[in-house]
């Protein structure tokens, strides 16, 4: 048993079932036993690994479309580039690496990176700590500087909490967890909730048969809206790379990885990562309530591929050894192709309403 299901199980016992929302920021941000807040979740060694990861070409090809952007902005003497849930810092050290030659781009950058976990805090620190440049770590995005910003953020909004709700027999209800009947575990149930419906997104009222269950994020909904009315006021854009489904759809997403494989969601509660696929759609929506023009979302193979990385990666294997070689098209197949990274994951944007048609997006492609 671990120590957080202790913590959960006395709650549920005081207060009754919780909400699969509250289970999530409980077993992901918990301040000492959270699973963000205790370790480091990537790589081989880790949970799962992120397109940063993979390849030095992923970050390189963000921070070449960041410096681009800010182009489009009319190169301001000063702008924030801000990652959210930066991980191990590795992509941006590799799009700083990548934007040193763009005149003037560095001297205007004020570096951001907004983090809760102080042990990939620690680890961002070793990683920058030779990038010459002044970084500045924040716990929410909120606490941010003024003026204008130019915003990454890679699986950030998969890992937010979401809620659940699932039509039954006797209507709509939202799924909450329960401690088992012998008291050692943890179980989902159902409890009847009228504002289903309300919070059901329109293109799934039609739908609404018994067994169907759909999942929302109130809080990624929030974080949206919260920047899209920075980016009108302010100035700027937002990158958003995630997995997830392009229009609102029924099912489960909930999942949890433990050791590159899946793991049961209620199981070892703060010991396995939990994520959920990301509504891109609502995320959308909610960009554009908040102020902001929204471009995609465009599958990450051709948004990549827009950007020049095959041309990228023909560089990298001119340079590489023999051995290397296999890895590194590998890697390229792999955040590219549509069967691995390419198309489950996608891209969305959201700029100034005034700023032009971003890099590797078309003007036909506004949602």
């Amino acid at each position: 048993m671990t120590s957080l299901l202790k913590i959960l199980r006395q709650r549920i016992e005081n207060t009754g079932p919780i909400s699969v929302s509250d289970f999530m920021a409980e077993c992901l941000c918990h301040p000492k036993h959270g699973y963000y807040m205790k370790k480091d979740p990537f790589g081989i060694k880790g949970d799962f690994t992120t397109a940063p990861e993979i390849s030095q070409a992923f970050g390189e090809l963000l921070g070449l479309w960041a410096a681009i952007t800010w182009q489009q902005m009319g190169s301001p003497a000063s702008v924030h580039l801000v990652e959210l849930g930066p991980g191990r810092g590795t992509l941006m050290s590799d799009a700083l690496r990548a934007t040193r030659a763009v005149p003037g781009f560095h001297k205007a950058l004020d570096v951001h990176l907004v983090e809760i976990s102080p042990v990939l805090k620690s680890r961002q620190k070793e990683t920058l700590q030779d990038s010459g440049l002044d970084i500045q770590w924040h716990d929410d995005f909120t606490h941010l500087p003024d003026g204008p910003a130019i915003f990454i953020a890679n699986e950030f909004f998969d890992a937010l909490p979401i809620r659940q709700f699932e039509k039954g027999e006797k209507g709509w209800a939202e799924r909450f967890i329960d401690l088992d009947p012998d008291g050692t575990g943890l179980r989902f149930v159902l409890q009847s909730d009228q504002a289903a419906q309300a919070l059901m997104p329109p293109a799934l009222k039609n739908k609404d048969d018994q067994g169907f269950l759909f999942e929302i994020s109130s809080t990624a909904q929030s974080v949206a809206y919260g920047l899209g009315q920075r980016i009108k006021e302010q100035g700027g854009a937002f990158l958003a790379i995630d997995y997830g489904y392009a229009q609102p759809d029924f099912g489960e997403t909930l999942q949890a990885l433990k050791n590159h494989q899946y793991a049961p969601v209620l199981d070892h509660p703060g010991d396995v990562d939990l994520t959920a696929h990301v509504d891109f759609a609502t995320l959308a929506h909610s960009f554009r309530d908040g102020g902001a023009k929204v471009w995609g979302p465009i599958g990450q193979g051709l948004f990549l591929e827009r950007l020049g990385i095959a041309q990228r990666f023909q560089t990298l294997l001119q340079h590489a050894k023999d051995t290397q070689r296999p890895s590194l098209i590998a890697a390229h197949k792999r955040l590219t192709a549509p069967e691995e990274m390419g198309k489950l994951f996608k891209v969305l944007c959201a700029t100034h309403p005034d700023q032009p048609t971003p890099a590797a997006f078309e003007e036909g492609q506004v949602t």
